[in-house]
């Protein structure tokens, strides 16, 4: 359904300053849009696009660091042999002339040009449609208005100079700050767990296995144990499964002495629509080189939709670097390519026990 935009203006100027830092998804009839706690924003459309997919991406504050792409291309079929796209794009049906400055590619067309970003917008915002001529690709523009609307009021530019719709008088320097980072710190290099420890670590989850009400296969159980820091190691323990998902149950121990071990909780820092803070350690690694404990819970099997987190060790609890998700399962990208929702800022540290 599409949003009325002057409705739309209306209920987005009621958030305030705090709120803008939030990070948000949402979708617009075959557009969604999601901005970080940056306010970095970026939009594509979704759905039954064949492969033909525009993605655009603004970053708050005064700069006017902004990208626009169209891309031809798919996470399980490759475009092979086509000619390039930028001659063949249409717009309802009618070829569209580019103007600006542009990069041109086999199956991409790009640009981070700001007034060619904007001149290309005001051109294709009230159309229904870009396809290829003689070849795949429906990309739809239903939606993309209420989108860029969105975004330009999520940054506070409606009324400014800078916004893509519903420009003003403002000038551009009045646009608010980009909100600051977390800081988290970076783990100092840690003593790798001695062959002694690692047993007596998977002693402890073997017993803690036995305890527990996990219906996995045995076949599939894993369990792993990896140093946290020079006191403190991570265990963890396969659960339950699905088709694709794996849960596991995760424990922060005392190197010395697994029964004083602690659960490992992963809260958020904010609320996802429709979902938990509190996130379910699903298909769990953790990276000994950059110390960061890894999540990703897919949707389908062939991992173009779900959710993928990273989190750092304190030396007190696992704290949220960086959350991507994708709601749209079209098979458009893999988890890498995920739009991200948090962003963090790293710092060395020592790390208390």
């Amino acid at each position: 359904m599409l949003y009325p935009l002057k409705t739309l203006l209306l209920c987005c100027l009621c958030f305030s300053a705090g709120v803008l830092a939030e990070p948000v998804q949402r979708s617009f009839s075959d557009w969604q849009v999601t901005c970080n706690n940056q306010n970095f924003c970026q939009a594509r459309n979704t759905g039954l696009h064949q492969g033909l997919v525009m993605s655009i991406g603004r970053s708050a504050g005064v700069g006017v660091d902004a990208t626009l792409r169209i891309e031809l291309g798919a996470l399980t079929r490759a475009f092979v042999g086509q000619p390039p796209i930028a001659p063949r794009l249409q717009l309802d049906g009618v070829p569209l002339v580019l103007s600006g400055r542009w990069h041109s590619g086999e199956h991409m067309l790009s640009t981070n040009d700001s007034s060619t970003i904007g001149a290309f917008l005001r051109e294709i915002r009230d159309g229904e449609a870009i396809t290829l001529h003689d070849g795949p690709g429906n990309l739809s523009l239903i939606g993309l208005k209420a989108a860029l609307l969105y975004i330009d009021d999520r940054q506070q530019r409606v009324g400014n100079e800078s916004a893509w719709l519903e420009k003003g008088l403002a000038a551009a320097r009045s646009v608010p700050l980009v909100p600051a980072l977390q800081t988290l710190p970076v783990p100092e290099p840690v003593t790798p767990l001695s062959k002694e420890e690692r047993e007596t670590l998977l002693d402890y989850a073997a017993w803690r296995m036995n305890a527990s009400h996990c219906s996995i296969d045995p076949v599939r159980q894993q369990v792993r144990a990896w140093a946290l820091s020079e006191t403190s190691a991570l265990v963890l323990v396969s659960c339950e499964a699905g088709a694709w998902n794996v849960v596991d149950l995760a424990w922060r121990v005392p190197r010395n002495d697994p029964t004083r071990a602690i659960p490992v909780q992963l809260t958020l820092p904010f609320q996802p629509r429709g979902q938990n803070r509190r996130l379910e350690l699903m298909n769990g690694q953790f990276d000994e080189k950059t110390g960061e404990l890894r999540t990703l819970e897919k949707s389908r099997g062939i991992g173009d939709c779900g959710v993928a987190t990273r989190w750092r060790f304190d030396g007190q609890r696992f704290r949220l670097a960086r959350y991507a998700a994708e709601p749209a399962c079209d098979g458009w990208h893999g988890p890498d390519a995920w739009p991200v929702l948090w962003v963090t800022r790293q710092a060395s540290a020592h790390l208390t026990p």
